[in-house]
């Protein structure tokens, strides 16, 4: 894995929080919280590919999206595993299984406890 590449990834994760607070921001109906869901997928999927591009870099393998996640807590990269697989969790339930209450659920969950953490998330390569 190239250090250019592992950039690349963090910077695709940034626009996509970028764009995951600006739908926040706008929301206004089901419509709009349903795309906010929707970024927030896209977000979470870039987050942990991030992470594994940054663990490859520094010749730590893994495979799926939990292993990842431990294996970037393990290695100091993120401060909390579990906020992270909560968010991956989420994410899964949500893409297999639409619920209007859920659906409103996740939403404010999103906006109030994943945002504001996601915001602070420092990758570093």
């Amino acid at each position: 894995m190239k250090k250019s590449e592992v950039l690349l990834r963090i910077n695709n994760f940034k626009k996509a929080l970028n764009r995951l607070e600006e739908g926040i921001k706008k929301a206004k109906d089901s419509l709009d919280k349903d795309g906010v869901i929707q970024r927030f997928e896209f977000t979470v999927e870039l987050l942990w590919k991030a992470l594994r591009s940054i663990l490859l870099y520094q010749g730590i393998e893994c495979y799926s999206s939990r292993n990842c996640i431990k294996e970037a807590f393990k290695a100091n990269l993120i401060n909390d595993d579990e906020i992270i697989l909560d968010m991956i969790e989420d994410r899964n339930i949500f893409s297999h299984v639409y619920d209007e209450d859920k659906s409103e659920l996740i939403f404010e969950r999103i906006k109030n406890v994943y945002l504001p953490y996601l915001k602070n998330l420092e990758l570093k390569v």
